[in-house]
């Protein structure tokens, strides 16, 4: 009879693949963040505190990984 895996093991499992997920997509999404900024936008009349290039591409990266493990 086989025992299925821990619940801790599990979270653990988990954690380690968002981790990973996150080292392998933050390049992309910081080309991206460089990339945005680069481009000449609309500047608003109220002005909006920015974050890091790095802190955008972070943010966007760790937004878009949940999708990954929808369904």
């Amino acid at each position: 009879m086989q025992r299925s895996l821990n619940p801790v093991s599990r979270l653990h499992q988990d954690e380690v693949q968002a981790r990973i997920l996150l080292a392998t997509t933050y390049p992309f999404f910081l080309a991206a963040a460089v990339v945005q900024r680069v481009l000449p936008q609309a500047r608003s009349a109220v002005a909006q505190p920015r974050r890091s290039v790095f802190a955008e591409a972070r943010a966007m990266a760790v937004s878009a990984i949940p999708f990954v493990f929808m369904g």
